[in-house]
């Protein structure tokens, strides 16, 4: 009978590696947070109910997510170590958007349902409108410039 012994080791440092490589994403507490970005948050958040705090780490680079809801629309705000803004995700109607943006998210999701559309910033600069699609089960996500035309890369 053949050891399985390595290939079992190798699945199980691939299964542990993989957050890391990818890009990890972990829940955190108000209390975890350094203080530069929590004066980000305390500024960023007034008037919004707070859902919760994550801490990633992507490229090298540690960032701290708040997550919340400003009069009733989802608002996440994207935080690196030393509290600067790094991208905001705000919940925009669609039909708030520009016929160009909605013409193109909606050509992007085909026959799907947009259920939910978000501005991304970054930097203080809108580089995209994503929209979340619903089809039939599959849920997936479309992504178009500000102008409403497809990007040529995702953000």
């Amino acid at each position: 009978m053949a050891d399985l012994r390595a290939p079992l080791v190798l699945l199980g440092s691939v299964a542990l590696l993989a957050p890391i490589l990818l890009g990890q994403e972990k829940k955190i507490q108000r209390s975890d947070l350094p203080p530069a970005v929590e004066e980000t948050v305390a500024a960023e958040s007034r008037g919004a109910v707070i859902r919760g705090f994550s801490m990633e780490n992507e490229n090298g680079q540690t960032y701290y997510e708040a997550e919340m809801t400003v009069n009733g629309h989802g608002r996440d705000v994207l935080i690196d170590k030393s509290g600067a803004i790094v991208e905001v995700e705000e919940q925009v109607p669609f039909e708030s958007l520009s016929p160009s943006v909605r013409e193109g998210l909606q050509a992007k999701a085909g026959k799907g349902k947009i259920v939910k559309v978000e501005s991304i910033v970054k930097h203080d600069r809108l580089v995209a409108y994503e929209a979340k699609v619903l089809t039939g089960t599959k849920k997936s996500e479309v992504q178009v410039g500000p102008d409403g035309k497809p990007l040529d890369h995702e953000e």
